[in-house]
């Protein structure tokens, strides 16, 4: 059979400032496509495979309509000269949210239908933090979502979703799918797979995949950053039989909802100025701090010298911020030479309502130009400055810059919950309530759009997924 294979993967934070253009994704095309270990099964079983484009770019704020335009437009096009096709898999984040268009997933399957045709078996891969219509699950005839938050499981996921793809279209299966929207928010850090509750519910996804009639099961924690009626918590069913997959899907959305108060932070979380007491006090070394109001990772602008101010105030050492988004402040250290003291104004340059900037006199000691990342020391404290926005995910990272991770007391990260390669080395988390575009403090964000009455935002809400 025919398969065609596209992508169009974000996540979107409408409170944050910084606009997604289309140059801030990295476009992966044609046979590139294919280099994923996981196709190969498609390739083995005789199937005609026809990649067009993935597009994929950091969390940021809303998709610009002409971005999403463009994107579409060449995945349309590149679709069409792969025509006819039996089925197209979907590479999907689930929350992107585009300029006068809304939720992205939803409006590009859309586009992509009146350029396929309706008849086109389409499926797809999910983060689980995806915030999903009801319209865009109809139109699709099933999706399955990662499982692990930290995420370890996209390669898993990934042939999960071929493997069930090719069982549909070689043996005539024809998915229904049921789909709850809960009235419930929650952030990702609340709902951390290796901890509970979040780790009782996702463990029992496998068994109830291998049920009768059960062809895949998904908890969509969502993203509440994204301010827009979908977002929230759903619950997703795809199998053969009606009765089941409804049943299923019921039980599992009230399983969910029967725990909603038990979702919370799996490691200290504590106001900033308490969260520094906490790391100074604590015997273990280092102290990763998560600077969690604004976490790269979830759109944060990633250019708040908050904490770094702190530390400076209080006269602080072995500190290591990593990092600070600013281009200014990087290019400037890569003029200046080695070992060089210069004036830098750090910070607020993307995000200025809710960042805070801070000027220090710095000691520059290495650069990574082709990294666009540099590391000064200020007042004994050093400092990861970046020209872009990606996040810290390991410890490897920071020995690039020729320093040691347990040198340090406390290591500030801009993040909420720890990414794998620095969760399963870190000693000791302690999260800051910090203000900004992704604040964890969710009952002060300024929503303006998405469903309401929704629990924690009503506490006293009653429902039922009946």
């Amino acid at each position: 059979m025919r398969i065609g294979i596209a992508g169009f993967h974000h996540e979107t934070n409408t409170f944050s400032p910084v606009k997604t253009t289309y140059e801030d994704f990295h476009k992966t095309r044609a046979e590139e496509l294919l280099k994923h270990p996981a196709w190969e099964q498609l390739r083995r079983a005789g199937h005609s495979l026809h990649p067009t484009l993935q597009a994929r770019a950091r969390p940021s704020g809303p998709v610009t309509k002409a971005c999403y335009e463009r994107i579409t437009s060449e995945i349309a096009s590149a679709l069409a000269d792969c025509l006819p096709l039996d089925a197209l898999f979907l590479i999907l984040h689930g929350a992107m949210e585009v300029e006068r268009i809304g939720n992205g997933e939803g409006a590009l399957v859309q586009d992509i239908h009146t350029v396929i045709g309706e008849d086109v078996f389409v499926c797809g891969t999910l983060d689980l933090h995806g915030n999903l219509s009801e319209e865009f699950v109809r139109s699709c005839e099933f999706l399955t979502a990662l499982r692990t938050a930290p995420h370890r499981d996209e390669t898993e996921t990934q042939r999960r979703g071929i493997r069930l793809m090719k069982r549909c279209l070689e043996e005539g299966i024809q998915p229904i799918t049921e789909f709850v929207q809960l009235p419930l928010l929650l952030a990702g850090e609340h709902a951390v797979t290796e901890v509970e509750p979040a780790r009782s519910l996702y463990r029992q996804l496998s068994r109830l995949d291998s049920a009768p009639g059960i062809l895949t099961c998904s908890i969509m924690i969502g993203c509440p950053w994204t301010d827009s009626p979908d977002t929230g918590v759903s619950v997703m069913v795809s199998g053969t039989d009606e009765e089941e997959v409804h049943q299923t899907c019921r039980n599992l959305a009230g399983d969910v909802w029967d725990r909603r108060a038990d979702f919370t932070i799996d490691t200290p979380f504590l106001a900033p100025e308490k969260a520094i007491e906490y790391a100074l006090s604590s015997p273990q070394r280092p102290v990763f701090l998560s600077d969690s109001g604004d976490n790269v990772t979830a759109g944060g602008a990633g250019d708040n010298a908050f904490l770094l101010q702190r530390f400076i105030e209080l006269n602080v050492s072995d500190v290591l911020v990593a990092g600070i988004v600013d281009t200014t402040a990087v290019e400037k250290c890569m003029q200046a030479s080695e070992e060089r003291e210069i004036v830098l104004k750090l910070g607020a340059g993307l995000d200025p309502e809710l960042s805070e900037a801070c000027r220090v006199q710095a000691v520059v000691k290495r650069v990574l130009e082709d990294e666009g990342r540099v590391l000064v020391v200020v007042d004994d404290i050093h400092v990861l400055l970046q020209a872009d926005r990606r996040a810290v995910r390991s410890v490897g990272e920071l020995r690039r810059f020729g320093v040691e991770p347990s040198d340090f007391r406390i290591i500030v990260v801009k993040l909420g919950l720890l990414l794998p390669g620095l969760r399963d080395y870190a000693p000791a988390h302690v999260l800051a309530l910090t203000p900004g575009c992704t604040d964890l403090r969710l009952k002060g964000l300024p929503f303006e759009r998405i469903r309401r009455p929704i629990y924690p935002l009503d506490p006293d809400l009653h429902w039922s997924p009946e």
